[in-house]
């Protein structure tokens, strides 16, 4: 099974860099209890079955645990799970034949896919838990609404520099206070981390974007000699900081949590985190369109989200899922009150513009 953020690396990368074709668009495997759209059965607009994309994994089984199942226990539905990539997705969706109704992706993917008119246009009428887990403004779309977030932060080993702790971006760059190497992401782990440098070189969280793509090039070069890898995986960062490889990397929040449990001397530091959201979406001609608007409204809920939270290291999008966990349960997510305001958004719209121009910078930079 593949990792949620494994997995998600495709979805960052976007539509363009998937290479599979239409002869694709059949191929698909199931995860866990779900099963492929061909065993669903009755899988018209009035039947008891719903298929949804999502990327397997631990983050699946979280899944099947905390929402599909208490949903099919409330509605009587039957969740499929299809886990499949975006291009044979899409393919069937522009074939006519898409083998999902709801899909579960990053807001990134989804805004590609509106491109390619392969997204229904919501009717939030239908989604009542959109108001009532009062879901943030910026994520809902006339097409796609955010259920979560993830956050590519700084981790570090909390034995490597006497007693100090990183606070900044800007220590992460200074290697003669926080000595040590360092490790960074590619971007098949995820988009090229050009606001950390930013952020390092000074630049205000709320003046990020548009991003200054040769300030941050020229930052990211005096820091290119100490990056000892550059990883594509969301547990590498915590193998290269157990192995004391390096003392500091980015890393996916909640992806050392099980280290700090094990006594592993490692944490994370939030400030200058950036946020990426993920969120539903259904397949243009969906043909269980109904019963995707029941699972993404059930899902939606604060009492879901919590749920959700409670099973996996997720980040509910709606404000009102915190209050429904425990305060050690509240403070170990990144989404938490009191974490929020140390982050910042991911500018999607920026990126789609200038993301395949970016990553090819930096595959020369990271080669040179």
């Amino acid at each position: 099974m593949k990792d949620a953020r494994i997995d998600r690396r495709l979805f960052l990368r976007g539509i363009g860099g998937v290479t599979a074709g239409v002869a694709a668009a059949t191929t698909l495997s199931a995860c866990g209890t779900g099963t492929s759209r061909t065993s669903a059965g009755s899988g018209g607009k009035g039947g008891k079955t719903v298929v949804v994309r999502d990327s397997g994994g631990s983050y699946g089984a979280a899944l099947q645990k905390a929402i599909y199942t208490p949903f099919t226990q409330e509605t009587g539905i039957q969740v499929k799970v299809l886990n499949l990539d975006d291009a044979p997705l899409l393919a069937q969706i522009k074939q006519g034949r898409p083998q999902c109704d709801l899909i579960n992706n990053s807001m990134m993917s989804h805004t590609k896919y509106v491109k390619q008119d392969a997204l229904e246009k919501l009717d939030l009428d239908r989604i009542k838990s959109v108001k009532s887990a009062k879901i943030p403004e910026a994520q809902v779309t006339d097409h796609a609404v955010g259920n979560s977030f993830y956050g590519a932060c700084m981790a570090y080993r909390t034995d490597a520099f006497g007693g100090r702790k990183p606070e900044s971006w800007a220590d992460f760059w200074d290697i003669k206070a926080f000595q040590g190497g360092r490790s960074m992401c590619n971007p098949d782990g995820d988009l090229p981390e050009l606001e950390f440098a930013l952020l390092a070189d000074g630049v205000p969280m709320d003046k990020l974007y548009p991003l200054d793509v040769d300030r941050a090039f020229k930052v990211l070069t005096r820091l290119r000699g100490d990056i000892k890898k550059f990883w594509d995986s969301g547990p590498l960062p915590g193998v290269l900081l157990s192995r004391q490889e390096v003392t500091m990397s980015t890393v996916w929040d909640g992806r050392i949590a099980d280290l700090e449990k094990q006594g592993v001397p490692v944490t994370r530091q939030l400030n200058g985190m950036r946020r990426q959201f993920q969120g539903y979406a259904i397949a243009k001609g969906a043909a269980n369109a109904d019963n995707a608007y029941k699972l993404m409204d059930f899902s939606l809920r604060a009492e879901s989200q919590a749920a959700l939270a409670k099973a996996f290291p997720s980040n509910p999008s709606s404000p009102l899922a915190y209050a429904k966990l425990t305060e050690d349960e509240r403070n170990a997510l990144a989404g938490a009150p009191k974490y929020y305001d140390k982050g910042f958004d991911t500018d999607i719209d920026w990126w789609l513009k200038n993301e395949s121009a970016v990553t090819k910078r930096w595959l020369e930079w990271a080669r040179g």
